[in-house]
């Protein structure tokens, strides 16, 4: 199967090739054409999957093939997406694919002013990408008008739910033509996800293309466990002794990815932070300087998990295990994409033993333990309740993880309170601008 058969056009093609892509891939088969016909979609696919072509390329296509509106200031297609970096991610894809089309687009996210947003859709956009939040911020100020739009977007929806997203959504929803293309995209279905589905898609086709919960096969998963005290000693090692060149490495609060990143940096490696407290410009700067391999480790909160697309990246670890499994898929995720073989290591102390279990159990496979002798975990530590990261504590388990927003304080702690939970107490503008 080529991208040509199918049904992409001449300008969209040329596009892809510049990109150096020639075959797609199976959510790409299955997608594109499905979408082209016009049809509402469902779609499941493990992350690294080319999910982000997936929809940008027959959202292009169909675009192309409608005519557009009268006035131009109206939006024809909008993508919500759950974080800063996964928005950026997609308006990225859109600007690469759609190089050769006319079609103009803008990216509208928190953290920086609202104003050049709200000038760049007042003079025309056909595609906006977006966080939520910052979404219904302009809407509220009446700066975009969604009566001509054609396509909805709803990326990573399950990650959305889990932020709290969930009211802003309806409140944007209501405000849209009800004869639209919806298209709702997530790594994981849940109950909440197919609900939210059936009252958005109308008859949807399901498209999945791999098992659910499970992760990429040709990551490399391990296990080292080790007392808590020494993880940072254990991470430099493995980093300096096995000349690691570029690690993602992942935290639980966005103290502990200050702290860590501090850390390497006072041993000799070089490191950056990325988490919801840092601006969009650092954010930004960490992010490019990873890619250029200028500093050799990202420490990211999982607001990252789902926003980071880095080319072979081959090194991901779990400095602390998430507290809820679906993240722990979500972050080694970030390594063996597009085919490409990965790396992940879990550094386990005696706290996150029932954090570990949970995961196996999620994935359906127990993860290789390897010993490390000079790092043996004293046997007479006693584990210790986890009060800190997202769920708010170390028994939080899965079935709890999408039953209602986190509350304020577990979000405070996740990177994600930036551009995730929207408490319901956020009644003004300066305090919405100031959250997202």
């Amino acid at each position: 199967m080529t991208f040509k058969e199918l049904g992409l056009s001449d300008s969209i093609l040329k596009a892809i090739k510049e990109q150096g892509y020639d075959t797609p891939t199976p959510i790409q088969t299955k997608a594109i054409p499905t979408i082209i016909k016009g049809k509402d979609v469902l779609g499941a696919a493990q992350t690294g999957t080319g999910k982000t072509a997936g929809f940008t390329l027959p959202l292009l296509e169909r675009l192309s093939q409608k005519k557009p509106p009268m006035a131009k200031k109206q939006i024809r297609a909008l993508v919500l997406t759950p974080t800063r970096e996964l928005a950026a991610q997609v308006a990225q894809s859109i600007s690469d694919y759609g190089k050769f089309t006319p079609y103009r687009s803008t990216v509208v996210f928190g953290g920086v002013g609202i104003n050049p947003q709200l000038a760049t859709i007042r003079k025309g956009v056909d595609i906006v990408i977006a966080t939520p939040g910052r979404l219904l911020d302009i809407a509220s100020q009446k700066g975009i008008d969604f009566s001509r739009l054609e396509f909805l977007v709803l990326d990573e929806a399950d990650r959305m739910l889990d932020m709290g997203f969930i009211h802003d959504i309806k409140k944007l929803i209501k405000l849209m033509p009800k004869n639209r293309q919806t298209l709702l995209f997530s790594a994981t279905f849940s109950s909440e996800i197919k609900a939210l589905a059936s009252g958005m898609l109308n008859s949807p086709t399901l498209i999945e293309v791999a098992k659910e919960n499970t992760t990429a096969n040709q990551i490399s998963q391990v296990v080292h466990l080790v007392d808590k005290r020494r993880k940072r000693e254990l991470l430099s090692q493995l980093i300096k002794t096995k000349d690691w060149r570029q690690v993602l490495v992942f935290t639980r609060t966005k103290h502990g990815a200050n702290k860590l990143t501090k850390e390497l940096e006072e041993y000799g490696i070089s490191a950056s932070a990325i988490h919801g407290n840092k601006s969009q410009g650092a954010r930004t700067k960490a992010l490019a300087s990873f890619k250029a391999n200028e500093i050799r480790v990202l420490v990211a909160t999982d607001i990252a998990a789902r926003g980071i697309d880095i080319d072979q990246l081959p090194h991901v670890v779990n400095y602390e295990l998430p507290n809820v499994p679906e993240d722990y898929v979500h972050r080694i995720g970030r390594t063996g994409r597009a085919g490409e073989s990965g790396e992940a290591v879990s550094l386990v102390c005696v706290d996150e033993h029932k954090l570990l279990r949970d995961i196996e159990k999620f994935i359906n496979a127990d993860i290789n333990k390897v010993d490390i002798e000079a790092f043996r975990p004293d046997p007479n530590i006693k584990a210790e309740p986890i009060q800190n990261g997202r769920g708010g504590g170390g028994n939080r388990g899965r079935g709890n993880s999408r039953n209602k927003p986190r509350s304020n304080s577990s979000h405070a702690n996740n990177g994600g309170s930036h551009d995730g939970a929207r408490s319901k107490n956020r009644n003004s503008n300066r305090n919405r601008q100031g959250q997202k």
